[in-house]
């Protein structure tokens, strides 16, 4: 499965967005049956084609990372409340569920089970609804009709990126599709690649291909990803910290059909008595690659508008390569840091942050956030130093 539809739905907190698509699941069991010997060429490309668009399943996730583990039941829960942060930050901790549904291309569910409610997102077409059970709440969106198929494009790449106002806080688990596209795209002349025992994850036999980095300034120490050996699904991914044995953090299929779900998942009512927000979309005309951007590092277009120009100096900056990319996001003029947004209202999460020089330090065992006291945020999977170097370069 592939979330790049969920991006039409603007990020609510950039470091904590950048943590959890960093990080992925659990080694699965010793498969039964041998399988063919692939080379990793072979199985990259197996995974690299696979076209697997209907299925249902369940996704478990464990986070070993030493943060502290945040309540599922907080005030951020609801699908269009304002401290997104938090809710994102809750799925590096702890345990989470979520099943997942799709039927091709314009329908997909995915139900994240918390301690004490349950919140959903389903798409049907161009309509996406936002529901949580907490506080009985939901949110509605209308896709452009251009937006007819998974993936939708992504904005970066266009120059084109719709927005939802208000921004629906409704943060979802990392998927194995999503987070072996990462750890691939990181993997460059530095990493060595292999293939490791076959293994068997969600009842299906599957390839383990193993990503290490040589690189000594990154955090992590190796990446194993199970790819299903009959159709190329990622199923798990497992990170572990350079120097462990065990993953720092576990997410995969637990269960797997690759049965069409039931047509009745993708139709949603809101529930008697609950409260409905319409969210309505916005068109910038332009998103110009900034210098050192994610979308295109170390090339700058200058705007027409003063007003694009101001907003360009805000968007995230990306310094490095690999296993050892930092990224900043800048501080906003007028407005309150995202970093005292994540940390005022979670007393936890402000008490594992430790003081350093210019800052303070979120640290775990497979990356580190630096908040500065002026407003800036620097992440990646890279040691403390990097990321204060990173914020004092000219």
């Amino acid at each position: 499965m592939n979330r790049a539809w969920l991006r039409w739905v603007p990020a609510v907190a950039v470091p904590a967005v950048i943590a959890a698509g960093v990080l992925a699941g659990s080694i699965p069991a010793r498969a039964g049956d041998p399988l063919p010997d692939k080379t990793p060429a072979e199985v990259i490309a197996l995974l690299a084609g696979h076209r697997t668009h209907t299925f249902s399943g369940t996704i478990e996730q464990t986070s070993e990372l030493g943060l502290p583990e945040l309540p599922a039941t907080g005030p951020t829960s609801g699908p269009a409340s304002a401290g997104g942060a938090a809710s994102i930050m809750e799925f590096l901790t702890g345990e989470h569920t979520a099943r997942v549904y799709m039927d091709g291309k314009t329908k997909a569910r995915i139900q994240v089970v918390d301690r004490l409610a349950e919140r959903d997102i389903i798409r049907h077409g161009n309509d996406v609804w936002f529901y949580s059970s907490k506080d009985n709440s939901a949110a509605h969106l209308t896709l452009p009709a251009h937006a007819r198929d998974l993936p939708l494009t992504d904005p970066g790449n266009t120059g084109t990126p719709p927005q939802a106002e208000p921004e629906p806080d409704m943060p979802v688990p990392p998927t194995p599709q999503e987070l072996a596209d990462k750890f691939l795209a990181a993997a460059d002349s530095s990493t060595a690649v292999s293939v490791g025992p076959a293994v068997e994850t969600a009842g299906r036999p599957a390839y383990s291909l193993l990503l290490e980095p040589r690189a000594e300034g990154t955090l992590v120490g190796r990446v194993a990803i199970a790819v299903d050996a009959e159709n190329g699904m990622p199923l798990s991914v497992a990170v572990t910290a350079r120097g462990a044995a065990q993953p720092a953090f576990s997410a995969g299929f637990t269960s797997l059909s690759l049965e069409a779900p039931d047509e009745a998942l993708f139709n949603f009512v809101p529930p008697p008595g609950s409260t409905v927000k319409e969210l309505q979309f916005r068109h910038p005309e332009s998103w110009p690659p900034s210098s050192g951007s994610p979308v295109d590092p170390g090339t700058h277009t200058a705007p027409d508008d003063p007003a694009e120009s101001i907003q360009d100096k805000t968007r995230p900056h990306l310094t490095g390569t690999g296993w050892e990319t930092v990224v900043e996001v800048p501080a906003k003029a007028g407005a309150a840091s995202a970093a005292d947004a994540l940390l005022s209202g979670n007393p936890l999460l402000a008490q594992a942050a430790v003081a350093v020089p210019g800052g303070r330090l979120l640290s775990t065992a497979l990356f580190n956030v630096l908040l500065t006291d002026d407003g800036r945020i620097f992440a990646g999977m890279v040691p403390p130093e990097r990321l204060q170097a990173a914020s004092t370069a000219p």
